[in-house]
Protein backbone atom coordinates (compact mmCIF):
# COMPACT_ATOMS: atom_id res chain seq x y z
CA UNK A 1 0.00 0.00 0.00
CA UNK A 2 2.93 2.37 0.23
CA UNK A 3 2.78 2.85 -3.51
CA UNK A 4 -0.19 4.05 -3.42
CA UNK A 5 0.82 6.87 -0.06
CA UNK A 6 1.29 9.71 -2.78
CA UNK A 7 -1.69 8.92 -4.81
CA UNK A 8 -3.95 9.24 -1.32
CA UNK A 9 -2.05 12.79 -0.85
CA UNK A 10 -3.21 13.80 -3.79
CA UNK A 11 -6.17 13.14 -3.82
CA UNK A 12 -7.11 14.23 -0.23
CA UNK A 13 -5.00 17.68 -1.68
CA UNK A 14 -6.91 18.79 -4.57
CA UNK A 15 -10.30 17.54 -3.31
CA UNK A 16 -9.79 18.97 0.51
CA UNK A 17 -11.74 15.88 1.49
CA UNK A 18 -10.24 13.17 3.75
CA UNK A 19 -10.19 9.38 2.08
CA UNK A 20 -11.54 6.86 4.79
CA UNK A 21 -9.68 3.53 5.38
CA UNK A 22 -12.10 1.46 3.49
CA UNK A 23 -12.09 4.33 0.34
CA UNK A 24 -8.02 3.46 0.27
CA UNK A 25 -9.03 -0.25 0.17
CA UNK A 26 -11.12 0.46 -2.63
CA UNK A 27 -8.70 2.12 -4.13
CA UNK A 28 -5.90 0.00 -3.97
CA UNK A 29 -7.94 -2.67 -5.06
CA UNK A 30 -8.95 -1.12 -8.44
CA UNK A 31 -6.00 1.02 -9.24
CA UNK A 32 -2.42 -0.99 -10.39
CA UNK A 33 0.96 0.13 -10.22
CA UNK A 34 3.30 -0.32 -13.24
CA UNK A 35 7.19 0.74 -13.97
CA UNK A 36 8.65 2.46 -17.13
CA UNK A 37 11.91 2.06 -17.81
CA UNK A 38 13.57 5.51 -19.45
CA UNK A 39 12.79 6.11 -22.91
CA UNK A 40 9.92 3.43 -23.05
CA UNK A 41 6.70 4.64 -24.22
CA UNK A 42 3.35 4.75 -22.13
CA UNK A 43 1.90 5.97 -24.83
CA UNK A 44 1.96 5.95 -28.87
CA UNK A 45 0.46 7.74 -31.85
CA UNK A 46 -2.26 5.44 -33.23
CA UNK A 47 -2.93 3.57 -29.82
CA UNK A 48 -5.85 3.94 -27.35
CA UNK A 49 -5.00 5.83 -24.30
CA UNK A 50 -6.50 2.85 -22.26
CA UNK A 51 -5.04 3.94 -18.72
CA UNK A 52 -4.26 7.39 -17.33
CA UNK A 53 -1.24 7.07 -14.89
CA UNK A 54 -0.25 9.07 -11.67
CA UNK A 55 3.52 9.75 -11.36
CA UNK A 56 5.14 8.72 -8.35
CA UNK A 57 8.24 9.01 -9.51
CA UNK A 58 9.96 10.03 -12.82
CA UNK A 59 9.55 12.29 -15.82
CA UNK A 60 7.68 12.12 -18.82
CA UNK A 61 6.79 14.08 -21.88
CA UNK A 62 3.63 13.77 -23.98
CA UNK A 63 4.52 14.66 -27.63
CA UNK A 64 3.57 14.94 -31.30
CA UNK A 65 5.24 13.72 -34.75
CA UNK A 66 4.81 16.19 -37.57
CA UNK A 67 4.78 15.33 -41.08
CA UNK A 68 8.55 16.39 -41.87
CA UNK A 69 9.78 14.37 -38.48
CA UNK A 70 10.00 16.74 -36.06
CA UNK A 71 8.73 16.52 -32.43
CA UNK A 72 6.57 18.94 -30.74
CA UNK A 73 6.38 18.68 -26.74
CA UNK A 74 3.07 19.66 -25.18
CA UNK A 75 2.95 18.46 -22.18
CA UNK A 76 6.31 17.26 -19.22
CA UNK A 77 5.03 15.14 -16.41
CA UNK A 78 6.29 14.77 -12.93
CA UNK A 79 5.36 13.44 -9.51
CA UNK A 80 2.13 14.04 -8.60
CA UNK A 81 0.67 14.54 -11.83
CA UNK A 82 -1.67 12.76 -14.46
CA UNK A 83 -0.50 11.53 -17.73
CA UNK A 84 -1.84 10.14 -20.48
CA UNK A 85 -4.46 11.58 -23.86
CA UNK A 86 -7.84 12.39 -22.11
CA UNK A 87 -8.68 12.76 -25.80
CA UNK A 88 -8.35 9.17 -26.67
CA UNK A 89 -9.17 8.63 -23.03
CA UNK A 90 -12.34 9.34 -22.58
CA UNK A 91 -13.39 9.28 -26.25
CA UNK A 92 -11.49 5.91 -26.69
CA UNK A 93 -10.08 7.18 -30.40
CA UNK A 94 -6.61 6.61 -31.18
CA UNK A 95 -4.27 9.26 -30.12
CA UNK A 96 -2.15 11.72 -32.33
CA UNK A 97 0.69 11.62 -29.90
CA UNK A 98 3.40 9.90 -28.04
CA UNK A 99 3.92 9.34 -23.85
CA UNK A 100 7.34 8.84 -23.50
CA UNK A 101 9.07 8.18 -19.74
CA UNK A 102 12.40 10.60 -19.57
CA UNK A 103 13.34 8.70 -16.56
CA UNK A 104 12.91 5.30 -14.87
CA UNK A 105 8.78 6.26 -13.73
CA UNK A 106 6.91 4.76 -11.01
CA UNK A 107 3.34 5.18 -11.86
CA UNK A 108 -0.23 4.07 -10.90
CA UNK A 109 -2.68 2.96 -13.22
CA UNK A 110 -6.61 3.67 -13.89
CA UNK A 111 -9.14 3.15 -16.87
CA UNK A 112 -11.84 5.32 -17.83
CA UNK A 113 -14.22 2.58 -16.18
CA UNK A 114 -12.61 2.45 -13.13
CA UNK A 115 -11.75 6.35 -12.66
CA UNK A 116 -15.89 6.71 -13.00
CA UNK A 117 -16.86 4.25 -11.07
CA UNK A 118 -14.66 5.58 -8.24
CA UNK A 119 -16.17 8.99 -8.81
CA UNK A 120 -19.65 7.54 -8.33
CA UNK A 121 -18.36 6.25 -4.82
CA UNK A 122 -15.72 8.00 -3.09
CA UNK A 123 -16.68 12.09 -2.98
CA UNK A 124 -13.15 12.50 -2.89
CA UNK A 125 -12.66 11.90 -6.37
CA UNK A 126 -15.10 13.16 -7.41
CA UNK A 127 -13.91 16.53 -6.53
CA UNK A 128 -10.57 15.70 -7.18
CA UNK A 129 -11.99 15.29 -10.97
CA UNK A 130 -13.69 18.53 -10.78
CA UNK A 131 -10.06 20.23 -9.35
CA UNK A 132 -8.12 18.54 -12.37
CA UNK A 133 -10.65 19.83 -15.03
CA UNK A 134 -10.58 23.27 -13.79
CA UNK A 135 -6.74 23.25 -13.43
CA UNK A 136 -6.55 21.82 -16.94
CA UNK A 137 -8.71 24.18 -18.43
CA UNK A 138 -6.84 27.19 -17.13
CA UNK A 139 -3.38 25.74 -18.30
CA UNK A 140 -4.51 24.91 -21.80
CA UNK A 141 -6.00 28.63 -21.78
CA UNK A 142 -2.51 30.22 -20.72
CA UNK A 143 -0.99 27.63 -22.57
CA UNK A 144 -2.49 28.85 -25.86
CA UNK A 145 -2.67 32.69 -25.01
CA UNK A 146 1.41 32.38 -24.82
CA UNK A 147 1.82 30.57 -28.25
CA UNK A 148 -0.46 33.26 -29.88
CA UNK A 149 0.63 36.30 -27.98
CA UNK A 150 3.63 36.17 -26.25
CA UNK A 151 7.18 36.29 -27.84
CA UNK A 152 9.62 33.80 -27.72
CA UNK A 153 11.67 35.95 -24.36
CA UNK A 154 8.60 36.14 -22.54
CA UNK A 155 6.93 32.46 -23.31
CA UNK A 156 10.64 31.35 -21.37
CA UNK A 157 10.44 34.16 -18.64
CA UNK A 158 6.24 32.73 -17.98
CA UNK A 159 8.02 29.10 -17.83
CA UNK A 160 10.73 29.94 -15.16
CA UNK A 161 8.18 31.54 -13.38
CA UNK A 162 5.94 28.68 -13.45
CA UNK A 163 7.84 25.39 -13.69
CA UNK A 164 11.34 26.41 -12.52
CA UNK A 165 12.31 22.92 -12.43
CA UNK A 166 11.25 22.14 -15.83
CA UNK A 167 14.81 24.28 -16.46
CA UNK A 168 16.81 21.71 -14.37
CA UNK A 169 14.96 18.74 -15.01
CA UNK A 170 14.62 18.53 -18.78
CA UNK A 171 16.96 19.17 -21.88
CA UNK A 172 17.19 22.12 -23.17
CA UNK A 173 16.22 21.26 -26.76
CA UNK A 174 12.68 19.93 -24.61
CA UNK A 175 12.57 22.86 -23.22
CA UNK A 176 12.81 24.80 -26.76
CA UNK A 177 10.36 22.04 -28.13
CA UNK A 178 8.12 23.05 -25.33
CA UNK A 179 7.99 26.90 -26.10
CA UNK A 180 7.46 26.33 -29.42
CA UNK A 181 10.97 27.57 -30.61
CA UNK A 182 14.97 26.54 -31.79
CA UNK A 183 17.62 25.40 -29.66
CA UNK A 184 19.39 28.58 -31.22
CA UNK A 185 16.85 30.34 -30.14
CA UNK A 186 16.47 29.63 -26.57
CA UNK A 187 20.18 29.58 -26.04
CA UNK A 188 20.27 33.16 -26.84
CA UNK A 189 17.38 33.76 -25.22
CA UNK A 190 18.77 31.86 -21.66
CA UNK A 191 22.09 33.97 -22.38
CA UNK A 192 20.51 37.54 -22.50
CA UNK A 193 18.59 36.55 -18.80
CA UNK A 194 22.37 35.74 -17.96
CA UNK A 195 23.63 38.90 -18.43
Amino acid sequence: MADFIPLFDYIERKSLVALSKDERNLITSKLKPKKLRKRQYFLQEGDVCKYMGFIVKGATRMFAVDEKGHEHILHFGLEDWWVGDYESFYLLTPSKYYVEALEDVDMILITNDQLQELARTIPAISAMLDSLNRGATIANNKRMHAAISLTAEERYEDLARMYPHFLQRFPQNMIASYLGISPETLSRIRKAVVK
